[in-house]
């Protein structure tokens, strides 16, 4: 059995209070909310913080707000995300994207801000501590080598988020709070290609809420692969935004890649092929193929990296299909292995 290491734990009542005891206990401390992915990785000993600051009381964290567009909080389980009503309707990509993590246990317990924020994921990296330690630990955590490329100095553990991607393709902005004022970025912002140091959010942050702009003419999707029709991270994720006009022609899309780099990967050249288009076949192709070109997947996940990066072109024109009105249901269920309801 996999034990917790010994820790400190603080449970604030309310954001700014809990913003003051995440500063006050400095970098050794780290943010504890549904905890599905942060206690498992204690037990493995890949992440040791001295002080535990739980933020599941504080009811600041769970709000939904309509008005000009829709506000979540970073609080809320992915769960209460799925049961939102204006997810659903007007955030279709965000609503697959959250009813496709892992399991309905896990996404009871699971939230929004952690889901954002899930750590980085690698083959060498996600073991015990003694499997890790026979081969002499990861430049990740102890060690000096990435085993998925030896030569590289930097480490290639993937961005396995669902909510992510999809979030990024539809322009949402995070809400960052600290002890020493607040801040709004691009949620695209959050993020650097680097699996160690992949988040731009100070140690002395909290991501407080999420929030979308209004959805006019929007249409999207998310699609993701992963061996089983449950449980599983993604091994590769598209998320597609698509904006369009009173004319049906495409003001705007996005079109995001995920689990295939350390951060959700934007492909900009993919969805400016799309605008002024109304998203005929040949457009969608071209589209495809100018993502499935940025794909690089590394061999640190399931499956082959030469097969995931081809199926970055099917799944990229799958979802784009469905954002155009097509009944993919079908061809989600047989190559996605999700049947959503």
């Amino acid at each position: 059995m996999m034990r917790l290491p010994r820790f400190d734990y603080r449970a604030p009542r309310t954001l700014a209070e809990a913003a003051r005891v995440l500063a006050g206990e400095g970098p050794d401390a780290m943010l504890l909310a549904g905890g599905t992915d942060l206690l498992p990785n204690m037990k493995r000993r890949q992440q040791l913080p001295h002080t535990l600051v739980a933020l599941r009381g504080i009811d600041e964290l769970r709000q939904v707000r309509n008005g000009d567009g829709l506000r979540l909080g970073a609080g809320l389980t992915l769960a209460e995300i799925v049961r939102q009503p204006a997810v659903r309707e007007r955030y279709l990509g965000l609503w697959q994207a959250a009813i496709q993590v892992a399991t309905p246990q896990l996404r009871n317990m699971g939230t929004l801000g952690g889901n954002l924020c899930l750590d980085t994921r690698c083959t060498y990296y996600d073991q015990s501590y003694e499997w890790r330690r026979a081969i002499g630990f990861c430049l990740k955590r102890e060690g000096e080598t990435c085993w998925v490329a030896p030569a590289s100095r930097l480490c290639l553990a993937v961005s396995s988020t669902d909510t992510a991607p999809a979030l990024v393709a539809l322009r949402a902005r995070v809400h960052l709070v600290s002890a020493a004022g607040e801040r709004t970025i691009d949620a695209d912002a959050l993020y650097r290609n680097d699996g160690i140091d992949y988040l731009t959010r100070r140690p002395d942050e909290i991501l407080a809420g999420v929030h979308l702009s209004r959805p006019d003419g929007l249409k999207s999707s998310y699609w993701k692969l992963r061996r089983r029709g449950a449980f599983d991270f993604p091994v590769l994720s598209v998320a597609v935004a698509v904006w369009s006009g009173a004319d049906g022609s495409v003001r705007d899309a996005r079109i995001v890649l995920g689990a295939v780099s350390s951060r959700p990967l934007l492909c900009t050249s993919a969805g400016d092929c799309l605008r002024g288009t109304r998203l005929e076949d040949p457009a969608l192709a071209q589209a495809a193929d100018l993502a499935a070109k940025l794909a690089k997947p590394m061999d640190n996940t399931d499956f082959t990296l030469h097969w995931r990066k081809r199926v970055a072109r099917e799944f990229v024109t799958c979802a784009l299909r469905e954002a155009r009105g097509d009944d993919m249901r079908e061809a989600r269920q047989r190559y996605a292995r999700h049947e959503l309801g």
